[in-house]
């Protein structure tokens, strides 16, 4: 398990448009199809990953909390499937559904979204305002499998409470305290 951050792509960055087969419900979605009223958060995780099993209990409570209040949330999940079969679409509906994902979980198959966002560990979180620029980008908060700290999601649920308000004071504080996100890399298929 290689240990990778965020590569914390510039804030302001327009979200790459996207349509990508959803794992449970075997339809495409798009970025227009989860676009929230006040944001939008793109997070790259999988199945197999302890860094994204150590939080995703909390990510459905974040996403169940914020998606009525005009967040749009979408998991993908970008993974070698031939090298990492835990990550499959098959078990990616079954993680979704045993979980209760209330977001949509959608499978990169060519990882030509993973490249277009630059994610490049899971999880990586990426947050964009409603113009989709993006406003955050970096860790759900500073707990790490084995470290002791509770998850919280403080990191992500600032930035998502700033969205929300809209205060310039507010997405400034934001903007000054950001983190990368760390996790295991993300499975890239070889070039051969």
């Amino acid at each position: 398990m290689a240990l990778t951050p965020s590569t914390m792509i510039p804030l302001g960055s327009l979200a790459p448009d996207f349509v990508l087969m959803d794992a449970v419900h075997g339809r495409p979605v798009s970025l227009d199809d989860v676009r929230g009223t006040h944001g939008t958060v793109v997070m790259f995780i999988c199945n197999h990953c302890p860094y994204v099993k150590h939080v995703q209990e909390h990510l459905v409570a974040l996403a169940h909390e914020y998606m009525p209040r005009g967040i749009g949330v979408v998991a993908i999940n970008a993974n070698d499937v031939l090298a990492y079969p835990d990550d499959a679409p098959e078990l990616m509906k079954y993680e979704a559904l045993r979980l209760g994902y209330p977001f949509p979980y959608l499978f990169d198959e060519t990882q030509d979204v993973a490249r277009a966002y630059q994610a490049a560990c899971t999880p990586d979180f990426f947050c964009f305002d409603k113009d989709l620029r993006c406003v955050y980008r970096g860790q759900l908060d500073d707990s790490r499998p084995g470290n002791g700290l509770p998850v919280t999601g403080a990191d992500l649920r600032a930035a998502l409470e700033a969205l929300i308000t809209g205060t310039p004071a507010a997405m400034s504080a934001i903007a000054e305290h950001q983190k990368p996100s760390i996790g295991c890399n993300i499975k890239w298929k070889s070039s051969t």
